[in-house]
């Protein structure tokens, strides 16, 4: 409950569920900001309830809280489409910054470009849908806000700092390695061919550059 209590104060509506089973239900079905996900959950683990969440197309921000320190875990956890994660023990000041940030960027995705096509790629920020070749790509929210200030910056190298500071926030720290991952999960989504992309650019030692291929 404190959890709860700490979100509500900030001014967040709250609903919960006690094991994964009735949180992938309550998720499936009714329309959320935030999902914020424990990854030890009885019936069904948070795991599971992430990935059967993104493979039925829901897009909702998912931010997990896990025990586990080990990086694999982590890694795990953004490759099955979470959008950022929380390791315990934590303060309810770092929690609460995760959230902000996560509402933030949505919003801020939302109110600049709308529509965008590159390749045979066509975006909706507003609604947070993609289609390549006409048929579907299940994205993350925090994918389309990363895809997203990669075209705003187009044919720029922005570094990974501008990025952590931009989609995720200069409040809260993320390990630069999460940005690969997210960016890795992307390139498998768009690209063609997702070791040689021809879209999300890699600079060395540096970050990334969205490639336009607009004329």
């Amino acid at each position: 409950m404190g959890l709860e209590d700490d979100l509500r104060i900030e001014g967040y509506h709250v609903s919960s569920a006690t094991d994964g089973l009735k949180g992938f239900s309550m998720a499936k079905d009714q329309s959320f900001d935030l999902i914020i996900l424990d990854i030890m959950l009885p019936k069904m683990n948070g795991f599971e309830v992430c990935k059967q969440l993104r493979q039925t197309g829901i897009t909702t921000p998912i931010l997990i809280l896990t025990a586990k320190s080990q990086e694999v875990d982590k890694v795990l956890g953004l490759e099955i489409g979470a959008d950022d994660y929380v390791t315990k023990p934590f303060s309810p000041r770092e929690l609460i910054a995760r959230v902000n940030a996560i509402i933030r960027r949505m919003k801020q995705t939302q109110q600049t470009i709308e529509l965008y096509h590159f390749g045979d790629v066509d975006i909706d920020f507003k609604k947070y849908e993609a289609k390549k070749s006409g048929q579907p790509v299940n994205m993350t929210s925090l994918e389309f806000t990363l895809l997203h200030f990669l075209i705003k910056n187009k044919d720029q190298v922005v570094s990974r700092d501008s990025i952590l500071d931009n989609v995720w926030g200069n409040s809260v720290y993320v390990y630069p390695r999460t940005i690969d991952t997210h960016i890795a999960n992307l390139r498998k989504k768009i690209e063609d061919d997702p070791e040689n992309p021809k879209f999300i650019i890699g600079v060395r030692s540096i970050g990334y550059k969205f490639k336009s291929d607009h004329t």
